[in-house]
């Protein structure tokens, strides 16, 4: 029932507002849309039962250009049956709504609206993008690690610049894992079976299933698998080769898992290093946190920044004002520095609640360019689009763009710059 109120409660209708009132100066070289999907479950019959991330999706977008909020628009991702609602990336010059799973994403046009379903990485099996596709910055390709619930295997894709599917893998499976992320290198693919999967099409966990971590050469071959104690897997921050070694760093928490109340889990940040015989786990960050992101210049190779959402779970206030115990986010976000070992945190005003934060790049720099994230105003009950320098990290935003609706909390989006 929580899921479906206070900062998640759905929004009813679509809206689109023009030349947004800014406080602060949005800088003049963010020329894009910043896009973030999430459920936005309306008229639900049984709210007593409802699960979080079901429901029909919802885009919610702010397109910058010259220093001005042009617009501001909410849609409602309308294709039959289980509407994509985990993310939204660019690819090949097109706009895509992925969903969970191996489930065909939703094509969206310039101003947010869905065009229809689409075959993004669609695979003679049926596989299409999973909710987790990563783009490798070197090479434009798009790839996937897809699942169907009922499937003994799941599906890498990689799907080339301009959206032809260039290469599938099939990896076999003991039965249908819930494969919500993965992680990406320069030369492999990182994938986990934990006790949380399907049996049929009912996802649950399952402590007498064994936890695996599996490394495959993106160019294919065997899956070199290691047992490790049993662990929940979040979402991964980025991974990177080091000589004969992996490097991943992820959100885990320990079991057991519920998908009906995800907020019943208490994530912390880890770092796994995979060698040829083991996998060696080291906790970074013992303070609850997840929705972890970087500048994606970076993806598949060695980084220095991470920038993490600080959650309230259990009832353990991370940031000193927070005055929602009971949410899965709290009113912090987080600037992990790797090379140094120190973690800097923002913390926003009394009440207000801030989810994903995505990166804007703006130079070469790893940390030249700014977070954009959508944050909960509990003075106005609207949501503000926050412009915060990442090199100012604890200062001031830059821009606060006031929305004239609240944004509910919800799932992943990006930053998606003008070409």
């Amino acid at each position: 029932m929580r899921y479906l109120e206070g900062h998640f409660a759905p929004v009813e209708v679509e809206i689109t507002a023009h030349d947004l009132p800014v406080t602060g100066r949005i800088p003049a070289e963010l020329g894009g849309r910043y896009v973030r999907n999430g459920p936005n479950p309306v008229g639900v019959e049984d709210p007593a039962t409802h699960i979080w991330g079901m429901g029909q999706g919802m885009v919610h977008g702010v397109r910058l250009r010259d220093g001005r909020a042009e617009w501001y628009r909410n849609r409602f991702v309308r294709v039959p049956g289980f509407a994509p609602m985990v993310h939204v990336i660019d690819h090949a010059g097109q706009t895509f709504a992925l969903a969970e799973g191996g489930l065909p994403p939703a094509l969206l046009d310039a101003e947010l609206n869905t065009v229809g379903s689409c075959e993004l990485g669609a695979t003679a099996a049926g596989f299409t993008a999973g909710a987790h596709s990563k783009h490798d910055p070197r090479t434009g390709e798009l790839h996937s690690l897809s699942y169907i619930p009922g499937r003994d295997f799941v599906q890498y894709v990689v799907t080339d610049a301009v959206g032809t599917v260039v290469d599938t893998v099939s990896i076999p499976m003991t039965r249908t894992p819930f494969l919500h992320d993965f992680a990406l290198t320069g030369d492999n693919v990182v994938l986990w079976d934990t006790p949380l999967g399907f049996d049929g099409f009912d996802c649950r966990w399952r402590p007498d299933h064994p936890t695996r971590v599996g490394v495959m050469p993106r160019t294919g071959g065997a899956v070199r698998w290691h047992d490790i104690d049993p662990v929940h897997v979040s979402h991964t921050l980025n991974a990177y080769d080091d000589g004969d070694s992996v490097v991943v760093d992820l959100v885990t928490a320990d079991g057991p898992f519920d998908p009906a109340d995800p907020g019943a889990i208490r994530p912390v940040l880890d770092r796994w290093t995979i060698t040829t015989d083991k996998v060696h786990q080291q906790r970074i960050d013992d303070r609850p946190q997840d929705f972890p992101r970087i500048n994606d210049a970076f993806a598949a190779r060695p980084h220095r920044y991470g920038y993490s959402a600080a959650t309230d779970l259990y009832g353990i206030p991370f940031a000193p004002d927070s005055t929602a115990p009971d949410e899965i986010f709290t009113n912090a976000l987080i600037k992990h520095d790797f090379h140094h070992g120190t973690a800097d945190v923002h913390t926003f005003g009394t009440g207000e609640a801030v989810g994903e934060a995505a990166f804007a790049a703006t130079g070469p720099g790893e940390d030249e360019g700014y977070l954009l994230t959508y944050v909960h105003n509990p003075h106005r009950n609207a949501a503000d689009l926050i412009v915060l320098a990442a090199q100012d990290f604890t200062g001031e935003p830059v821009a606060r763009i006031h929305l004239p609706v609240r944004v509910p909390l919800g799932l992943h989006g990006n930053w998606l710059p003008d070409h």
